[in-house]
């Protein structure tokens, strides 16, 4: 008879997001991958009985920048620990008046114009198209807005994330075009994570924490860095609280994604089994082991 596999959940802090409290058994943990270094240990304890792995994105000490974080060995780094739930925390502005600093977004769609990033494990050798139609996890989604709630965060159930290269924010022309375009928030980080974790079938939420708004606002230029640390220490709590909810809401065991993430690469593997490059195969053989190994 089959078991349900056992829960891992995962969470990429961002800037002001550091660790999660609480943990029994915590340890932070070097993992290597054929990526290289991820952003820094990873912490592993235990929540609630639900076994946790928490990853600085910027490093402790926010020492990478948002086009010099490893994306891809920070997404292979969690595969290999386990990690089956991952949730992105990561701070914003905001395009909007109703989505005001202070409040979370729970995106579920994102346009990228990032540009120097490596996107994809897979490439010349091996190559591989998933589907990034639903970009996050419908389920995790619905979970991190009830935990946001039940903590008493004013958070929004969608939205679409403009990621912007950076490190520069954006000019008003750029603020403007991208409110044009439909655009709820904006950050510098989450991708290509959103597109390495599907690439990895791990299921992925991205929680967006608004300290501003961006530069479109006609009160943007007087707003102080300070207000601006005031509301990411804010969130940081708020943050913190609601990751502290997720165990209990996923529990220990689950069962295989309702929206498929656990399976994104089912049907995208491209290149015949003959012709693969061995060097690419063995690389990939975390973030794609169940499917070459097949």
């Amino acid at each position: 008879m089959s078991t349900q596999p056992e829960t891992m959940i995962g969470v990429i802090g961002g800037s002001g997001v550091y660790q999660i409290d609480g943990l029994q058994d915590a340890e932070w943990v070097g993992i290597d991958t054929p990526w290289g270094a991820p952003s820094d240990k990873i912490l592993t304890g235990t929540l609630d009985g639900v076994a946790m792995a928490f990853l600085p994105r910027h490093g402790r000490g926010h020492v990478h920048s948002p086009s010099t974080v490893p994306y891809r060995a920070n997404i292979d780094a969690l595969k290999r620990l386990g990690v089956t739930d991952l949730f992105s925390v990561s701070a914003c502005g905001s395009f909007r008046e109703d989505k005001a600093p202070g409040d979370f977004v729970i995106v579920d769609q994102f346009i990228d114009r990032t540009f120097a990033r490596d996107k994809s494990f897979f490439g010349t050798g091996c190559v591989a198209h998933v589907s990034v139609a639903h970009p996050t996890c419908a389920r995790l989604g619905d979970l991190a807005f009830e935990a946001a709630q039940a903590q008493g965060v004013t958070v929004h159930k969608g939205g679409t994330y403009l990621a912007m290269e950076g490190p520069q924010f954006s000019s008003v022309a750029e603020s403007k075009m991208y409110r044009a375009w439909g655009c709820d928030v904006i950050g510098m980080t989450n991708m290509p994570e959103a597109k390495l974790a599907r690439e990895a079938e791990i299921c992925y939420a991205s929680i967006a924490m608004i300290t501003d708004f961006d530069s479109w606002h006609p009160d943007h230029g007087a707003v102080e860095i300070t207000d601006i640390i005031a509301t990411l220490g804010a969130n940081s709590a708020n943050a913190k609280g609601t990751v502290a909810r997720l165990p209990q809401a996923l529990g220990r065991t689950r069962a295989p994604c309702p929206c498929g993430c656990d399976r994104a690469l089912e049907f995208a593997l491209m290149t015949a089994p003959d012709t693969r490059d061995p060097e690419l195969v063995a690389k990939l053989d975390a973030v794609a082991g169940r499917v070459l190994k097949a």
